[in-house]
């Protein structure tokens, strides 16, 4: 069964980073597109980045665009989240996701994704 595994979330002050990891395991997910959404309090689940299964592509929320950097390395089934210049607004549960869709395009929509993982929690504070 496919499952994906985050890491890397904690509580970092404003103008920190931290980088994310998503491990995939029982399949591989080399030829899918990955994203990577959050979701805070009381607040919708939102893309925040993507990246097409050759690295070729990438797509940011504009929320995020110039601090966060999105990539993968399929021969470790894993995808990254660099986070910098982290601000209070960041702070939510992220999750990696998997487009089921084999060679897509990067979709935003939370629906095009078929798998999750259970989310890790990023906290910005002072």
């Amino acid at each position: 069964q496919a499952q994906l595994v985050e890491s890397g979330g904690g509580l970092v002050q404003p103008g920190g980073s931290l980088r994310l990891s998503c491990l995939a395991s029982g399949r591989t997910f080399s030829s899918n597109t990955m994203g990577w959404f959050r979701q805070a309090p009381g607040k919708e689940r939102e893309f925040v980045a993507g990246i097409s299964w050759s690295s070729g592509s990438t797509r940011y929320a504009d929320a995020v665009k110039g601090r966060f950097t999105i990539s993968r390395d399929n021969a470790k089934n894993t995808v990254y989240l660099q986070m910098n210049s982290l601000k209070p607004e960041d702070t939510a549960v992220y999750y990696c996701a998997a487009d089921r869709r084999m060679f897509s395009g990067i979709s935003t929509i939370y629906s095009a994704y078929d798998y999750w993982g259970q989310g890790t929690q990023v906290t910005v504070s002072s």
